[in-house]
């Protein structure tokens, strides 16, 4: 069963290119760093917010990730991009279109 993180959250005005440029190397470190990874979106919303829709392999998988927090300089640079946290969910994949 695939587990989806649904993640959103604001950046500051002008940070936009900021967090775009530190999104491959957030990829690189969950590839290599995160067990269970299988993929991620990210979707730009209105008034700077964004939804990062990251799908894992089980619900173990994601706490791991949880604990793990921005240990890598990847994901440190990408989280540091980001001025705040709107809201964060977890949900099953019932109709993957793969």
């Amino acid at each position: 069963m695939t587990v989806v993180e649904l993640t959103r959250f604001r950046i500051e005005p002008g940070r936009r290119q900021e967090l775009l440029d530190a999104r491959p190397g957030m990829l690189r470190d969950f590839e290599q760093d995160r067990a269970g990874y299988l993929g991620a979106t990210l979707v730009e919303l209105p008034d700077d917010q964004w939804l990062d829709i990251v799908e894992w392999r089980s619900s173990e998988d994601f706490a791991a990730l949880r604990a793990k927090g921005a240990n890598l300089p990847g994901i440190a640079a990408f989280f540091g991009a980001i001025a705040g946290l709107v809201s964060a969910d977890e949900g099953v994949l019932v109709d993957p279109v793969r």
